[in-house]
């Protein structure tokens, strides 16, 4: 088993696996830059080879994080081409990010 310290969280309708000092590239999240926020929904928590499994979340955890920055990813293109219509369509999309360092994990 791993001693290092992790913990899986629930960022937004999304599954993360974080350490403390670690950034991550989360869903867009309107917050101020430097913004402290702390998130509840805490699924799995690892410290020093024990292991604590919530049933779904684990009571009184917490992980802590800072918003470090905005961006956004790099341009998908979608094209669409039906023969039979002698039609095409091209869509580009570009999804808004957040990065956070997470700063602690309590529980």
């Amino acid at each position: 088993m791993s001693n290092k310290n992790y913990a899986v969280v629930k960022i937004f309708g999304r599954q993360y696996k974080v350490s403390e000092g670690e950034k991550i590239k989360a869903n867009f999240i309107n917050a101020e830059v430097g913004t402290t926020m702390p998130f509840s929904e805490v699924l799995m928590i690892n410290k020093g080879g024990q292991l604590k499994i919530g049933e779904p979340q684990i009571n009184g955890a917490k992980v802590t994080a800072t918003v470090v920055s905005h961006g956004r990813e790099d341009k998908i293109l979608v094209f669409k081409y039906l023969r039979k219509n002698k039609s095409k369509k091209m869509h580009g999309h570009r999804q808004d990010f957040t990065t956070l360092s997470i700063t602690s994990i309590e529980g």
